[in-house]
């Protein structure tokens, strides 16, 4: 696949600083015997590496995203916190700031290189984003900057125990739907999902090959429920996407027989799969079970189901309704979760079931 175009600009900017303590925000929790932690992904995870790249639309850093917990915008696509940054809660680990927030200083505690509208393929908004295969670099960049300061053994032994977090695919199953590619054209669905999953399944091996032993990988959700898809393939109905939602499905089902191969080829391969479809479509279905109000409707944004773009009013539409309570809703915007609904899953995530996170939940992995 095609590079990003994106300049690897961040590895040596840490280099002096490596083992410098941090401050701040980052000390809320801190272990002097830790596994470190490490993310990748999209939206999702992205903690504001999206403020640092100029070349992307897709940003965070303006109100009221970062309300709640933060009570400023951090450049998160929530109201409040990730579910990496729950993960790193209950790990007793620090937050993880963005990998390419200029002084990040605690990188032996891991990174977080997840990136706003990434995806599994390159083209999936080329030339905006930094893509998995761009984060795979910024590993590999950071794996030669810690056996410089740590030196081989150590370095390799902080890798081989950490875990890898991952949650990629969604933009590249709905960017066709938002932008006029036609990528759809050129592969149908199929193949399509088998690139997505391949592209995947070719930086866990390398995450692997680097000492790599321990993954979570996220499903995909019901896509085509998603408020924004509604709003605008079929306003005022109600009605998913089933398309986008089956494609989902699918890519669930391939993804999961892949981990399991690699489980049984990979020594020492270990992972757990969280099952964000069920997860998601439990709380839109039946909101106030989980303890929401609201399940179909985002909190912030303008048109149908609150769900167009434009929570914040930094786009092309200016206007924009925001709720008055946001633990009330699953979908802070038209896509994104907000912090209630993120710690939920992530406390699936952490201490779940094996039907639901499995065949180890998070808690297994990290201990």
């Amino acid at each position: 696949m095609a590079s990003s175009g994106i300049p690897i600009i961040h590895a040596l900017l840490c280099c002096a600083c490596l083992l410098i303590p941090a401050t701040g925000l980052s000390q809320r929790h801190h272990s002097h015997k830790h596994v470190a932690f490490f993310v990748f992904g999209d939206s999702l995870f992205d903690v504001g590496n999206n403020k640092y790249i100029n070349t992307t639309d897709q940003r965070a850093n303006f109100w009221p995203y970062g309300e709640t917990f933060f009570g400023h915008p951090t450049g998160r696509f929530s109201d409040g916190r990730l579910i990496p940054d729950f993960i790193a809660e209950y790990a007793k680990l620090r937050f993880l700031p963005p990998y390419l927030q200029p002084g990040n200083n605690q990188l032996t505690h891991g990174a977080n290189f997840a990136f706003a509208g990434a995806g599994a393929l390159d083209e999936t908004h080329q030339g905006k984003v930094i893509n998995l295969n761009t984060q795979l670099t910024y590993l590999k960049n950071m794996e030669k900057l810690l056996r410089q300061k740590l030196g081989d053994e150590d370095a390799k032994k902080m890798l081989f125990d950490a875990v890898y977090l991952i949650s990629i695919g969604s933009n590249d199953y709905l960017s066709p739907y938002f932008t006029n590619s036609n990528v759809l054209q050129s592969y149908p669905w199929k193949p399509y999902r088998h690139m997505v999953i391949g592209n995947l399944t070719v930086v866990i091996k390398e995450i692997y090959k680097i000492g790599g032993r321990k993954f979570g990988i996220l499903s995909l959700g019901p896509l085509g429920c998603a408020p924004a898809m509604k709003a605008i393939k079929k306003p005022g109905t109600g009605e998913c996407i089933e398309e986008a939602s089956d494609q989902a499905k699918l890519h669930n089902k391939a993804l999961s027989k892949v981990l399991h191969k690699l489980q049984n080829k990979l020594e020492g391969f270990k992972y757990s799969m969280f099952d964000v479809y069920t997860t998601f479509e439990e709380r839109m279905d039946n909101p106030s079970k989980y303890g929401f109000k609201e399940g179909k409707i985002a909190c912030c944004g303008s048109g149908p189901y609150r769900a167009l773009i434009s929570c914040g009013g930094e786009g092309t539409k200016k206007e924009y309704e925001l709720c008055s309570n946001s633990s009330e809703y699953v979908f802070f915007d038209g896509v994104h979760p907000t912090e209630k609904a993120n710690q939920q899953m992530a406390k699936l995530m952490w201490s779940g079931t094996h039907n639901i996170t499995g065949p180890y939940n998070l808690k297994e992995l990290f201990a």
